[in-house]
């Protein structure tokens, strides 16, 4: 049986607008504590509405970017208002704030998954922030920052569950937006050999050795290539399985040829 691999990726941005002044950290397990400004504004965003604004923000970047969009999880979607949650009321930021992971809260609220994604971020203004500016902000600075750009375009990704919370102590915003794969689409194929010679391949950058009349299955996260170690004089064989696929290796001539059954 192929090893099974599940992905997480995160990527943190805070924001603060006045002073103007952003800040990313690359050191996902830091944990920042907010201080209260010395001005707390009075909320006039609409939180449900820039909810909806960040995920047709997102969708429409990826469109123009040539990536598919992704659909609203309910699960990935609990996960996520939990974390902002938590957030707004500790005054708490990072991946770690609450002591779990991304994908810890995923699993916690149902969601059995292949790819977790998150991307969190920090807003505030003296003057508070109109619906449409907070979710601008918060979609455009994702945008410029390449760890949290990478996430949202990631191709292999299918559902997101975003949520914007306030803090009633210092008038921070906390958004978190997180993008799954869910277990299901997990590409499952197997490889028999049957050229009575032992035949290396690789996986992404793993190197796997399948002896004479031994059948291995792998499941995989994302779409990978297997790149079959050619016989001497000849080109390698690469192949890119769908979930279901079982592949064949026979005798061909001084070599061996992959076809799929």
């Amino acid at each position: 049986m192929g090893r099974w691999h599940r992905i997480v990726t995160v990527a943190a941005l805070g924001l603060l607008l006045t002073p103007a002044a952003w800040g990313q950290s690359e050191h996902h397990d830091e944990v920042e504590v907010i201080k209260t400004p010395d001005r707390v504004p009075e909320p006039k965003a609409d939180l449900a509405e820039v909810t909806k604004r960040i995920i047709d923000g997102t969708n429409a970047f990826r469109k123009e970017q040539g990536r598919a969009a992704v659909t609203v999880n309910k699960e990935l979607t609990a996960a996520a208002a939990y974390f902002a949650r938590y957030m707004a009321e500790n005054d708490r930021f990072g991946h770690t704030a609450d002591g779990k992971r991304p994908a810890d809260r995923a699993t916690k609220h149902g969601y059995e998954y292949c790819i977790v994604l998150e991307n969190i971020a920090y807003e505030y203004n003296s003057r508070d922030f109109e619906t449409a500016e907070l979710a601008k902000g918060l979609v455009e600075g994702w945008k410029h920052s390449p760890g949290h750009r990478r996430n949202m375009l990631d191709a292999d990704v299918t559902e997101t569950g975003v949520a914007v919370a306030r803090s009633a102590k210092t008038g921070y915003y906390y958004a978190v937006q997180m993008f799954g794969r869910p277990h299901s689409l997990a590409i499952e194929f197997s490889i028999a050999n049957r050229a009575g010679v032992e035949v290396q391949y690789s996986i992404a950058d793993r190197k796997f050795r399948l002896g004479p009349n031994y059948t291995r299955t792998h499941t995989r996260c994302r779409p990978e290539e297997v790149t079959f170690s050619p016989a001497e004089g000849r080109e390698p064989t690469v192949i890119k399985p769908v979930n279901g696929d079982h592949f064949v290796i026979s005798r061909d001539g001084d070599g061996y040829a992959v076809k799929k059954e």
